[in-house]
């Protein structure tokens, strides 16, 4: 799996730069997500803040009741940042005020913490922060870049994926970022794992096989399986609540759209069916809903819609770009989601 020849390495990093680069330009990432659109909220800002480096532990307890939100990032104010708000658009606060990118947001499954990639020239790496903003503390800390967290339904482990040498592999680590393990050892791009809800499976995709395709395998990086295969780019992998459907964004139909399958791989079915770009599926806890990215009124925004595509609706509506949305957990405490 692991090349050695020194002298073409300046190449494949310049080449990997480029290719990364351009796949945050258009909001997919390597094999990860995509884009949105338009509607006005007000934002209510944070105190400004630098992420920090102290060490944290996975019981800390930062904001609670986050019932029914959506975290995502938006370029609103100059670079993006991470905001969150009510399913229903309002409520909208932004948590991040840093001077590089902050996207990709994760919430653990207590909804007291955010998982996020911090973006600083081409050193990303993976932080984690209170739900309210405070506390932001960097997991990954090294040279490789770190990118895209996903965070285990029991709380105990984050996924992500990193630089390994020439390729882009699958990694888990503790919420602390301790305990780095390495699940995929493949010479092509494996990205954007998402945990199952059971916690036993990780879907991902992956170019293994010319293009990328989705992925899934066991928790431990064993037995690792195609669910996807066409000639298009099936990217950004999202577990249903339930554990019974995997959302994905497939260019198949000429543009990227939201799809759906059975988690063999079965049952594959476009949910989206716009002339525009549309990606970034994100499940509601209760799996009645999926927040999605579409670029239908000219620029990236978020929308939700029925599990069965019906009902398509704007939650944002702003000229910057708004991407990556992330569902927050079900209620706790005995508080009840729509």
């Amino acid at each position: 799996m692991r090349f050695r020849k020194k002298c073409i390495m300046p190449v494949i990093s310049t080449i990997l730069v480029v290719f990364a680069g351009a796949m945050i330009g258009f909001g997919i990432y390597g094999c990860k997500k995509q884009e949105p659109q338009e509607e006005e909220i007000t934002s209510t800002e944070t105190v400004e803040q630098e992420p920090s480096k102290e060490n944290i532990s996975p019981t800390d307890s930062g904001s609670v009741g986050n019932v029914n939100k959506i975290a995502f990032a938006s370029d609103r104010d100059g670079n993006y940042e991470i905001y969150i708000m009510n399913a229903d658009g309002s409520g909208l606060k932004r948590l991040t005020n840093n001077a590089h990118d902050d996207i990709f947001p994760s919430w653990s499954p207590d909804g007291r913490k955010i998982a996020f990639e911090f973006r600083k020239d081409e050193n990303p790496e993976i932080y984690v922060m209170n739900a309210d903003g405070s506390k932001q503390t960097n997991l990954t800390n090294n040279s490789s870049r770190n990118q895209v967290p996903c965070w285990s339904q029991d709380g105990q482990k984050i996924a992500f994926h990193s630089l390994s040498e020439e390729s882009f592999e699958i990694y888990v680590m503790n919420p602390d970022g301790r305990n780095k393990k390495r699940l995929t050892n493949n010479r092509s791009h494996d990205m954007s794992p998402s945990w199952s809800p059971d916690g036993m499976k990780i879907a991902f995709c992956s170019e293994r096989d010319g293009n990328s395709e989705i992925y899934i395998m066991n928790a431990d990086g064993s037995d690792q399986e195609r669910l996807t295969n066409n000639p298009a780019r099936d990217t950004g992998p999202s577990w249903s609540s339930d554990g019974k459907k995997i959302a994905f964004t497939s260019n198949r139909d000429k543009n990227f759209g939201i799809y759906v399958m059975n988690t063999d791989g079965s049952g594959q079915k476009r949910l989206t069916n716009n002339p525009a770009n549309e990606g970034n599926p994100s499940w509601s806890p209760n799996g009645k809903k999926i927040a999605f990215v579409s670029s239908r009124d000219g620029n990236n925004e978020i929308y939700v819609m029925n599990t069965d595509g019906s009902e398509q609706k704007r939650l944002t509506n702003n000229p910057a770009r708004e991407r990556w949305p992330c569902w927050s957990p079900m209620a706790l405490s005995g508080n009840t989601i729509e």
